[in-house]
């Protein structure tokens, strides 16, 4: 008996060894983040040509543009922080990578400036006047990553251009890309503040996805403003307190290939309302125009100046009328598509433009069975493109039942911040599982990696807008 109880003694003993053995071998280590060429050591960096890595946790202060020359590159780690002087810019004719985490973002700010709660005002709100300059990227930058990053109080006014057809002097834009063959990934990074458009697209394939967007644009310019030669994704963004257009598909500017962006499960609330020009009266969350191709599904629009808009006609000279004719077989988007969009409105001049009508330019805009609410069901039997209807009926109808956001909210036309709010949606909401699932993301020309390319392109989502009740998209 006695030799038996040393035996299962014995075999407890191993047993126990080999299961914190098997305990041990799968523990997950955490692994470094990459590095490219040599430190840059931290601290003050003047004016010049850079490349190489902004190693994590240090802080960088940079008093002159930062040009990173055709085949360099310049990547930052992780928890790292930029203050940039007034006006100062990266240039990028290579490559720029920003690798923030969740728990450790990288900070590129304007020190200077302060972020203001409540109501904003252009005159007023330094979110608006542009304190660094951007990021400036020439056809040469074939690759520009900005992944977990903040992008605050940029804007300020270019004082001389950076490179041959691209920017001009006086643009204020936070990032610039122009490479129509080249790949611009922006995923759950955050910007906060710009006098003029946030980004200005003149080419590539982009993946714009899960990021936060506030104060955009003073009196006038969009969010993502894409111009020809742009092809990719805009999805699961939360806009707030934007000027003119949270998202935008335009192909001005004659390069190939044809722009054509999928725009689904956004959130855009209080939009369009600090546009002043008489073209700005065109603003509110998602514009198609200009022989541009566009899709435009499962977004979340609250309290707009206008629904989905597809511009039709001309306008001063110009030509704004969509592409809606149908290419089988041509281009990434085959057609111009759109629908499953929720709205929701706290005043009769937003719910009587859930389906825009033609005050500045003619629109196209078709009333959608599938929208909430249902809009080819509430206009009239004669309706034609632009023709004026009364929503009165529709005000306050549809709360989409936010977490953290009080509805009806009568200062929809001033609230331009997230603040201490919360756009997740609770239990109940009318838009959860009411999304279309039913298309395909752009992947043409997207690489998907952790460190040179996207982190993943998220699929079309059940929910209405940028938070899912299963846990994907923003995770802001």
């Amino acid at each position: 008996m006695k030799q038996i109880k040393i035996a299962l003694f014995a075999l407890l003993v191993i047993s126990a060894s080999a299961c914190k053995k098997h305990s041990t071998d799968n523990v997950v280590i955490s692994v470094p983040q990459i590095q490219v060429g040599k430190p840059i050591a931290a601290g003050d960096l003047p004016a010049g040509t850079y490349k190489g890595t902004m190693l994590g946790n240090q802080t960088f202060n940079v008093n002159g543009d930062i040009t990173i020359n055709a085949g360099d590159t310049l990547l930052i780690q992780k928890g790292v922080k930029v203050n940039m002087a007034k006006g100062t810019n990266f240039i990028v004719n290579g490559t720029l990578i920003s690798l923030g985490t969740s728990d450790a973002p990288v900070n590129i700010t304007y020190k200077s400036a302060v972020k203001t709660t409540g109501a904003s005002f252009s005159s007023a709100d330094s979110a608006y006047r542009g304190g660094w300059g951007g990021i400036y990227c020439s056809q040469t930058a074939k690759l520009l990553v900005i992944k977990w990053t903040h992008l605050d109080f940029g804007g300020a006014a270019l004082q001389s251009i950076p490179f041959t057809a691209g920017p001009k002097v006086g643009d204020k834009y936070i990032i610039y890309y122009g490479a129509p063959d080249g790949m611009f990934i922006l995923e759950d990074s955050w910007i906060y503040g710009s006098p003029d458009d946030a980004i200005r697209f003149y080419g590539g394939h982009i993946n714009m996805m899960r990021n936060t967007c506030e104060k955009m644009g003073a009196t006038g310019g969009d969010g993502f403003n894409s111009k020809s030669g742009t092809q990719g994704n805009m999805a699961y963004n939360m806009f707030i307190g934007y000027a003119t257009n949270a998202t935008k598909t335009s192909n001005d500017g004659g390069v190939s290939p044809q722009n054509q962006v999928a725009m689904y499960n956004n959130t855009y609330v209080n939009g369009g309302w600090r546009s002043s020009s008489a073209l700005g009266l065109k603003s509110g969350s998602i514009e198609i125009e200009n022989a541009s191709r566009g899709l435009a599904y499962n977004n979340l629009i609250v309290n707009c100046r206008y629904g989905v808009r597809v511009a039709g006609g001309v306008s001063t000279g110009k030509v704004y009328l969509a592409d809606t004719a149908a290419h089988p077989g041509d281009g990434v988007i085959s057609k111009t598509a759109y629908g499953y969009n929720f709205y929701y409105g706290d005043s009769i001049s937003v719910v009587n433009q859930f389906v825009p009508t033609n005050i500045t330019q003619a629109v196209v805009t078709t009333p959608q069975a599938t929208d909430i609410p249902n809009m080819k069901a509430f206009l009239p039997a004669n309706y034609t493109f632009g023709m004026i209807y009364d929503g009165s009926s529709l005000i306050g109808q549809n709360n989409p039942m936010f977490v953290n956001y009080p509805l009806p909210n009568t200062n929809f036309r001033t609230q331009a911040s997230i603040d201490g709010f919360d756009f997740h949606l609770k239990p109940g909401s009318p838009a959860i599982n009411k999304g279309y699932t039913g298309f395909s993301p752009v992947t043409l020309g997207i690489k998907v990696d952790p460190n040179f390319g996207s982190s993943e392109i998220t699929l079309p989502g059940k929910d209405i807008g940028c938070y899912q009740t299963n846990g994907t998209g923003n995770h802001h």
